[in-house]
């Protein structure tokens, strides 16, 4: 019973982390400094906003396993092939994401206006960068760790 409550409690916090990350891609872009004299098409429409919301993809398919994953775990369905695809899905987009944000980061670092300083979202891009580095380790050393499980338990369902 409690461990069906912490995993419902930890899948609503992914769902509401990822109405969060929807709501700051919706608004920020109209709170922008660039932004202050455009119509909401032209906001919309810049090639670097649709870039971001483009990288947020695997942000949300990693939210997405992740979610499927918690409910594998709620179901006593932890040691399945189920939950190490998850892991995959999930390692494989925090290393998508990590790659999407360093090109953004060398963008705007090589195309940056000549008055505007980018040291605050580069540095904001190597953290979130190392953030998803660190997410997909992780990510990739609890599969290897789920696999070596699934697989012990299947030898031991074909010796019984």
């Amino acid at each position: 019973m409690i461990k069906r409550i912490s995993t419902v409690f930890l899948q609503v916090v992914v769902v509401l982390i990822g109405l969060v990350a929807l709501t700051i891609l919706i608004v920020m872009p109209t709170k922008e400094g660039r932004a202050a004299n455009l119509d909401l098409f032209h906001i919309y429409a810049d090639p670097f906003i649709l870039y971001g919301y483009a990288a947020s993809i695997a942000f949300f398919v990693a939210l997405f396993k992740a979610f499927k994953l918690l409910g594998y775990i709620g179901q006593n369905q932890v040691f399945s092939l189920n939950s190490v695809k998850a892991l995959k899905g999930i390692k494989y987009c925090a290393l998508i994401l990590a790659a999407a944000i360093v090109l953004a980061g060398v963008f705007i670092k090589i195309f940056h206006d000549k008055e505007d300083d980018p040291a605050g979202f580069l540095g904001l891009c190597m953290v979130i960068t190392f953030a998803c580095v660190v997410v997909a380790t992780a990510s990739a050393i609890f599969e290897k760790i789920l696999q070596n499980a699934v697989d012990m338990k299947s030898e031991n369902d074909l010796t019984i």
